[in-house]
């Protein structure tokens, strides 16, 4: 039953409010905040499903959490659902880049337990109530400017947070863009060899190419000067092996 020094506020929600006489109050529905200084003062239980009425209990009466109820010492204040309703939270809050658009909602928020200072805001693109939808974690220096359910932040994508708790969804969109990114790097691998080997083999050709051209004065070895003594000297080469081929027949 012992206290953490810091909590996430989904780790309170919904569990039972228990007073030191052993009374049940209800579950917890909603944080009380001081959104300017970035504080949460108490927490707001539901007594009855049947009444609007509400209990306030501010955060250092809190004594005890176990899993699935909250120890309290002394006495609530009363209020009503509509009185609740106007008190400032950033709770499911809009959240806005800097050039104005929507990245998500605040979905929870972790806090010091002993002063109540919210140290980090964590943050959901879609609808918060939704099961395994990812968070990214906002920190307080990221926030330029605060309105009434709204808030915008220096930052230009979910990506430029880190994620604190991944769905399927994001794991198949990261593993995704990280096959991609080992795709486009072999392509550019095959590529670069690819390359390399057509310049050797450009290479080698024109390395044959000038020695054909430097072995061109075969011809000129031989004592011809004309193209007619040339075509001469064939005919007697052929000529000769024909009469040697007859010599060497024993048929004819």
């Amino acid at each position: 039953m012992a206290i953490q020094t810091k909590l996430l506020l989904s780790d309170l929600l919904k569990h039972n409010v228990i007073c030191e006489n052993g009374i049940n109050h209800g579950p917890v529905v909603n944080p009380w905040m001081h959104p300017p200084a970035h504080r949460i003062l108490g927490l707001i239980n539901r007594p009855s499903n049947l009444r609007l009425e509400r209990e306030v209990w501010q955060l250092d009466q809190l004594k005890g959490v176990n899993q699935q109820e909250l120890f309290v010492k002394g006495t609530c204040s009363i209020s009503d659902n509509q009185t609740i309703e106007r008190f400032p939270t950033l709770m499911n809050a809009n959240v806005f880049n800097k050039s104005g658009q929507k990245l998500g909602l605040i979905a929870d928020f972790l806090f010091e337990l002993k002063s109540g200072k919210i140290e980090h805001y964590l943050l959901s693109r879609t609808n918060p109530l939704l099961p395994g939808t990812s968070r990214w974690r906002l920190s307080i220096s990221q926030i330029i400017d605060k309105q009434p359910g709204s808030i915008s932040c220096d930052i230009d994508t979910l990506e430029d947070l880190p994620i604190q708790t991944t769905s399927l969804k994001e794991e198949f969109l990261s593993k995704s863009r990280k096959w991609k990114n080992q795709l486009q790097d072999f392509t550019y691998n095959a590529s670069d060899r690819l390359e390399g080997w057509i310049d050797d083999q450009i290479s080698e050709k024109t390395n044959s190419f000038s020695e054909i051209e430097n072995n061109d004065d075969w011809i000129d070895s031989l004592d011809i000067d004309s193209l007619e003594e040339f075509n001469t000297m064939n005919k007697r080469q052929r000529k000769n092996g024909f009469t040697n081929e007859k010599d060497l027949d024993p048929w004819i």
